[in-house]
């Protein structure tokens, strides 16, 4: 009898605004590692190899029809990344209560929406690994950003209670901060002031996509097991401390 090498079981993914920057990375790392992905936008559309599925999370039909979508094509999620988010960036007193709450119902109550249904399968198979995408604002604050510092915060207390209600029943949730990282919205920056930017950074650098996602589909793999409850910073050592 010939030796054969095993495949790994593909595991049903769902990765939010896996579009593009570092959800498109995040979905493209475990695509190439075999996963059956579906990713989140509101277009409806993905990366070569991933399942597109329209949603708004701030609207909670939207999220659980996307759940259902994800369901009838690759079975339910067992890995789930919150990566999707938005910015309304300004100072204090220039905020107006629709720059604040649209951020926090998309970054944080958004995200509860998604753990909340995900958590329903998760529950009954006594497994799954949640993943939610913070951001090194949320642990240092950042002028113009009270909103999304509030938001992305909040998201760590949030990972920190499921842990201490879902861990028991094989769920692990942990907390990705990324720094700067090399997106769109970091390329139209100025040179001076990326330049600005890299002088705060130990490693005098922004972060490639890949490097976030790498640590994501870390947390998602067997050996991560144990690590639950934890916020890991990529960010160049910009946040160290915190």
């Amino acid at each position: 009898m010939s030796e054969e090498q095993v495949s790994p079981v593909k595991r049903s993914v769902l990765v939010t605004g896996g579009n593009r920057g570092i959800g498109r990375a995040i979905a493209e790392a475990f695509v190439a590692q075999g996963d059956a992905v579906a990713v989140t936008t509101r277009s409806g559309e993905a990366p070569e190899g991933a399942y597109g599925v329209a949603c708004e999370l701030t609207d909670p039909a939207s999220v659980d029809a996307a759940f259902k979508a994800t369901e009838e094509h690759q079975g339910a999620p067992e890995v789930l990344v919150a990566n999707a988010g938005i910015t309304r960036d300004t100072l204090l007193l220039r905020m107006s209560e629709d720059d604040w709450s649209q951020v926090i119902e998309t970054n944080l109550t958004g995200s509860f929406r998604l753990v909340k249904r995900a958590s329903r399968t998760m529950l009954r198979a006594r497994k799954g690994r949640i993943v939610l995408v913070s951001s090194v604002v949320g642990l240092l604050g950042s002028p113009g950003q009270v909103n999304y510092a509030a938001s992305k915060a909040g998201l760590v207390g949030m990972a920190r209670s499921l842990t201490r209600e879902l861990g028991g029943r094989g769920i692990t949730t942990n907390v990705v901060a990324p720094g700067y990282v090399e997106t769109d919205m970091t390329a139209g920056l100025p040179e001076e002031q990326q330049a600005s930017y890299k002088q705060q950074i130990p490693l005098q650098r922004f972060a490639s996509p890949a490097e976030v996602a790498s640590v994501v589909t870390w947390l998602a793999s067997d050996g991560a097991a144990y690590v639950t409850g934890a916020v890991i910073p990529v960010d160049g050592g910009l946040g160290m401390g915190h």
